[in-house]
């Protein structure tokens, strides 16, 4: 009877995996706010299904919520992975309302706003913590890498063994730096980007099918 259901548990552990193999990857994509997370999301949902994953805004955390997109699949140099890209909010330590006020915001929207923002802190850890596969990690190159919450995150990221590429984006704007990211985490490759602009998607294709797929 134990050698039955031994045999069994073996059988059922070998057809488990070879269904999970065929599930998506679930790639949630992070970083700080403003880095141009949701940008990056609806550049990658829309060059590869014609539908967006969330509004976009200059406006901090306007992601405030995770947002999902599933079965995305990207096929690069004979390399094909499906993904489910996780949108997550922009992860910081502390979310202080009047930095809302500056954007012509009433004082209630503003509390609201960030209250909501604090939420959502909690739910991109989560994600980290339990529902990922992998990390899409973006940075804004023409802001300082060397920050409380980066550290904190590559950290957890590595911690959890979790396979992370990092983009180094607004590779368009003025005072754009990719080398200080690279230099900031030189364990992980950077890859530059302009999310906006599109430039250079093809290698974060190729990255993307190489890490997770």
């Amino acid at each position: 009877m134990g050698l039955l259901t031994n045999l069994r548990d073996s059988i059922s552990r070998v057809t488990d995996g070879l269904f999970a193999a065929d599930e998506p990857k679930r790639i949630g994509i992070y970083g700080p706010p403003n880095a141009g997370k949701t940008t990056l999301a609806n550049r990658i949902a829309r060059d590869w299904t014609g539908d967006a994953v969330g509004p976009e805004s200059h406006i901090p955390h306007e992601t405030r919520r995770a947002r999902r997109k599933e079965n995305v699949e990207i096929e690069r140099n004979g390399r094909k992975v499906t993904i489910d890209i996780v949108d997550t909010p922009g992860v910081t330590t502390k979310v202080d309302y009047k930095e809302f006020l500056d954007h012509d915001m009433e004082k209630d929207d503003a509390v609201r706003r960030s209250r909501e923002a604090t939420e959502g802190v909690a739910e991109a850890m989560h994600w980290l913590r339990e529902d990922v596969d992998g990390v899409i990690y973006v940075l804004d190159s023409t802001t300082d890498p060397f920050t409380q919450v980066n550290t904190m995150l590559i950290g957890i990221i590595e911690s959890q063994d979790l396979p992370a590429l990092i983009l180094a984006n607004k590779t368009d704007l003025e005072g754009s730096d990719v080398q200080q990211i690279a230099n900031a985490f030189p364990q992980h490759e950077t890859i530059p980007l302009s999310a906006l602009e599109g430039d250079n998607m093809d290698e974060v294709y190729t990255k993307i099918a190489e890490y997770f797929g």
